[in-house]
């Protein structure tokens, strides 16, 4: 019995040392072959997985004229495990670098990663490379990968445009998507539209020998995954148009914002002083930009959607506007002026008094506005001033004063539109229409972007409404994101009101004493207004803005000239050049053409 039962442990024991060893046997026959994981793993020492960085989307204008194309680079990459024996001194001479600047590109890379490869020398040209690789067999642990740079082949519309750089911790910790050595939109259409600009990258593995050399693709290729161009943009710039801008701002500080009315797309998009963009691509990016930083025009600074000013004249047909749909006046209603000797407020010079709205508007007049905004406060229909203050303000916001726009304009400024609030806390809630009186004839507290500004002039144009200011026009393979500007914002003025002011903006080019006649566009009925604000630090600026054709207008506008003086003496001026370039295709009136592009405005 006892032999029995020793005999069924036996079986037992043997049965469950041979199934085990049957697992051990199916597993090592899987892994050796059926599954190919541990066999990449033990090549890994053989195999170079090099990433296949895709073409990014080339950028045109709204005609078709490339303004971003992609030129081929190389990045030298090193794992810093595999680096024995360089001679250092012949290293360095052949890429042209130091043998400090060697010792700390190989630190900086063993801090990454002792066996990952990263950037030792970024942004190689392709007639270097074809130098280089041929003796690259005598450095182990480094090898080439191919890149591509950003070209522009027109030097324009730098801050639009944007830049391309080399990713930093905190936007590797934002999307996993990028590593260490990848490039990334840093500013302008380049960064906003960074994730279609970039495509999706891929992988290649090679294999390669003891010297370093590449030996052929692993296992045939059936490994790798092929890289995905991004899209192509097409954006809503007019490339000749902000040329043209570019180069009548030349010598000046400033800015021009051009705007189709009937859709929203920015037709121009000019700050000045601007700089090439091809400063800021390949290995002398971080020298010139610090250049630019640190100079004292301060060309990075965007003007166009960054400049804040108070909107001086330009800012009392908007205050008619409000001030006709709250019901405090009427395009009929006089008041009187006593020029120069008006008070609170005094007039620039001397006119017809008392006058109308239109005439009002034609002559500019300080003390005509400032009734009228007092009549807005003082209005009987409100419970009492600050109520009626309220609605002014909700008003002037609905004509985009005072907020962003937040479409893909990057780094765009809100301005300042002053509320209630504000006013309380300032004067302790005791204040009334003397207080602010400013706000009448645009000074004060009141700050508006060129942006802002031109968007005014499209409000007009159209007679109440306006689409959200944009650069994209389209993106190739991608219609959805197309359709986030095309909502259509009212502003809650009826249209009637506008026609007083169309008909005096009119007078601005066209009436025997506008302050543009010298400047009338030839076959185009043009609207416009001057305005020349006040600046503390100096000569005043001189802004303009304006919309053409008056029965249906195609362009809308804002030129400010910093310490340019009159409104009439540059940005009137500059804007009408441009509306005739944008509408006729060509100038005409080539002697102001040669004295706006010639003329130096010293800050």
């Amino acid at each position: 019995m006892v032999n029995q039962h020793a005999n069924a442990r036996k079986t037992v024991i043997i049965i469950i040392l041979l199934t085990i060893g049957l697992i051990f046997l199916l597993r090592l026959f899987y892994i050796q072959v059926l599954d190919p994981t541990y066999k990449l793993s033990s090549q890994n020492n053989v195999l170079r997985y090099i990433t296949q960085y895709p073409a990014r989307g080339m950028i045109y204008d709204r005609n078709g004229v490339l303004l971003v194309f992609n030129e081929a680079s190389y990045d030298l990459m090193v794992i810093p495990r595999q680096v024995k024996a360089v001679d250092t001194n012949e290293f360095c001479k052949l890429l042209g670098i130091t043998t400090e600047s060697f010792e700390e590109r190989l630190l900086k890379a063993r801090k990454h990663s002792g066996h990952r490869p990263s950037v030792f020398l970024e942004q190689v040209s392709k007639e270097d490379y074809g130098f280089i690789i041929e003796k690259m067999y005598r450095f182990p642990g480094f090898y080439f990968q191919a890149r591509t740079l950003r070209r522009y082949p027109l030097p324009i519309a730098a801050h639009t445009l944007g830049d391309v750089g080399e990713v930093n911790r905190g936007e590797m910790n934002a999307d996993p998507y990028y590593r260490m050595g990848d490039y990334i939109g840093k500013s302008g259409i380049e960064r906003f539209y960074e994730k279609f600009l970039r495509g999706r990258k891929g992988v290649k593995i090679v294999m390669v020998d003891v010297f370093n050399r590449e030996k052929g693709s692993f296992q045939d290729g059936i490994y790798d995954t092929m890289p995905v161009s991004g899209n192509d943009l097409f954006v809503s710039i007019d490339a000749e148009l902000q040329q043209y801008g570019e180069e009548l701002m030349r010598n000046k500080r400033g800015s021009i914002v051009a705007i189709e009315p009937s859709t929203g797309e920015i037709l121009a998009l000019v700050t000045s002083p601007v700089y090439d963009p091809n400063l800021l691509v390949g290995r002398v990016r971080g020298e010139n930009y610090n250049l630019l930083l640190n100079d004292t025009l301060m060309p990075l600074v965007n003007r166009a959607i960054s400049g804040t000013y108070p909107p001086g004249s330009t800012f009392k047909m908007v205050n008619a506007l409000v001030a006709m749909q709250q019901g405090a006046i009427t395009p009929n209603t006089k008041f009187t002026c006593q020029g120069p000797s008006s008070l609170p407020i005094r007039c620039t010079h001397s006119h017809e008094s008392p006058l109308t709205l239109h005439k009002a508007l034609e002559h500019s007049c300080n003390p005509y506005f400032w009734n009228t905004f007092r009549a807005s406060l003082n209005n009987p229909q409100y419970e009492n001033l600050k109520a009626a203050y309220d609605d002014w303000y909700q008003l002037m916001y609905r004509f985009g004063f005072g907020h962003r726009f937040d479409t893909d304009i990057p780094f765009e400024l809100p301005g300042n539109l002053p509320t209630r609030d504000y006013y309380d806390k300032v004067y302790r809630g005791r204040w009334n229409a003397l207080t602010v009186r400013s706000l009448s004839i645009g000074q004060g507290e009141i700050l508006l972007t060129p942006l802002q500004l031109a968007n005014m002039a499209v409000i007009i144009g159209n007679e109440g409404f306006y689409y959200p200011p944009h650069i994209l026009k389209s993106i190739v393979g991608n219609d959805s994101i197309e359709s986030l500007y095309t909502n259509r914002i009212e502003t809650g003025i009826d249209a009637p009101h506008f026609q007083v002011v169309k008909d005096a903006m009119l007078d601005v080019f066209e009436g025997e004493r506008g302050t543009a006649r010298w400047h009338r566009i030839p076959g185009v009925r043009a609207a416009g207004k001057t305005g020349t604000v006040q600046n503390p630090h100096g000569e005043d600026h001189s802004m303009f803005i304006a919309f053409a054709p008056v029965e249906n207008p195609v362009i809308a506008l804002s030129v400010i000239v910093e310490n340019g003086g009159y409104g009439s003496a540059w940005a009137a001026p500059i804007a009408s050049l441009m509306m005739e370039k944008y509408i006729q295709g060509e100038v005409k009136r080539k002697a102001l053409e040669t004295r706006m592009k010639e003329g130096v405005i010293k800050p």
